[in-house]
C-alpha cells in the first residue's frame, strides 16, 4: 500500500496593513484574520484558500 503525500501546506504571510507575519493553513475553511489588526488574510474557496496578503514562504 502506497502512502500519499499531503497536498496542503502551511504558508507564512505578511499582513499588508500592519506588516505582522503570521503562519496560516493553505486550505482554510473560514476567513483567516490578522491577529494584530483583524484584516482578512485569506478566504476559503472550496479548495485552496484565496490569499489576500503577501506570501513570504511556503512551509513543508
Amino acid at each position: 500500500m502506497e502512502l500519499k503525500e499531503p497536498t496542503s501546506k502551511f504558508i507564512k504571510t505578511r499582513c499588508p496593513k500592519c506588516k505582522n507575519e503570521q503562519i496560516i493553513f493553505g486550505k482554510t475553511a473560514t476567513d483567516v484574520e490578522c491577529l494584530v489588526c483583524q484584516k482578512v488574510l485569506a478566504s476559503p474557496t472550496g479548495g485552496k484558500s484565496k490569499v489576500k496578503s503577501r506570501i513570504l514562504e511556503v512551509l513543508e
